[in-house]
């Protein structure tokens, strides 16, 4: 009769305190046989920094820029970034806490007050959204004609990455407790994209005062890692090793995770309707972080202030 039964995690389970009995039991193996993934739960060394971003604002670039600058000699790929520049949410704990201090972890994470030092990356939320809808493509999360006009509330209400919170929950939460102090960073998307050795120079002098004493920030070394950090290159890299790469590998393979990195794209992707609801939602920080409101939509803003 026992043998007839069928196996208990199929089994619907209707009390609310034993399925939270077993999910806490089942955590608790993980963290006994070394096989939870670390995420928000990750330990937090005093000489750790971490590379912080809303989702597809630019975190891999970066990576890749600064892993490429802190290893001049061989070059970073999508097969050794882990072990360079590791990202929390695809790594066991215990296997992050072997890796050499001090630490260069990505998160995505809205404020923890525990990350010693910050380097906070930020884009223009409107290239955000378009960027992250071909990644939920990507990941099939929706279907690749998929209207952009009915993706956009979804994106402002944080429907597909609930755990980093939405974008303006994201950037405040970070911008509120931390700017202004010397261990943190803010570096611009779109500044970077601009003068990229110049900026890179900025993330090596907070790196080296934050314990990276061996990094080489000259012209020479500087010029190296953009140039292997290229859309092209890192594009390349892709093709050869996504299908190989944990964050990768159970996606869309025919869609690229590297796409062009430009910006500005959203002037000729979203609608009116999008774009004013992206303002609207956060206007005010997007202002404070240097990105202006679309004319439309500051016109029609106007108009209505007027008719009141």
């Amino acid at each position: 009769m026992v043998d007839n039964m069928p196996p208990f995690s199929n089994r619907h389970v209707e009390s609310p305190l034993a399925s939270r009995a077993l999910g806490a039991m089942a955590t608790a193996i993980r963290v006994l046989t070394g096989r939870q993934i670390a995420g928000r739960n990750a330990t937090i060394f005093p000489d750790d920094v971490y590379l912080v971003s809303y989702p597809r604002s630019g975190n891999t670039w970066v990576r890749f820029l600064v892993a490429n600058l802190l290893h001049p000699d061989n070059e970073t790929t999508f097969a050794n970034i882990e072990s360079r520049v590791a990202e929390i949410y695809f790594n066991f704990d215990h296997v992050l806490r072997r890796l050499a201090r001090p630490r260069l972890l990505k998160s995505h994470e809205a404020f923890i007050p525990g990350y010693p030092r910050v380097i906070y990356i930020v884009r223009d939320p409107r290239d955000v959204a378009v960027s992250f809808y071909h990644h939920n493509v990507k990941w099939r999360n929706i279907p690749e004609n998929y209207p952009m006009d009915d993706f956009i509330p979804r994106f402002i209400a944080a429907e597909f990455d609930p755990w980093s919170g939405s974008w303006g929950d994201n950037v405040r939460s970070w911008i509120s407790m931390r700017q202004g102090s010397g261990n943190f960073l803010l570096l611009r998307y779109e500044d970077l994209k601009q003068d990229t050795p110049q900026e890179l120079l900025r993330v090596a002098k907070f790196l080296q005062q934050a314990g990276f004493h061996a990094i080489d920030a000259s012209p020479e070394k500087l010029a190296q890692a953009v140039e292997r950090s290229s859309p092209e290159r890192m594009g390349t890299l892709e093709k050869e090793q996504g299908r190989h790469y944990a964050q990768l590998k159970k996606t869309r393979l025919d869609k690229p995770f590297i796409r062009t990195g430009k910006s500005g794209e959203w002037l000729t992707t979203l609608s009116q309707t999008s774009v004013g609801l992206i303002e609207n939602a956060w206007g005010e920080i997007m202002e404070g972080l240097e990105y202006s409101r679309s004319q439309a939509f500051q016109e029609a803003n106007t108009n209505q202030s007027g008719r009141a």
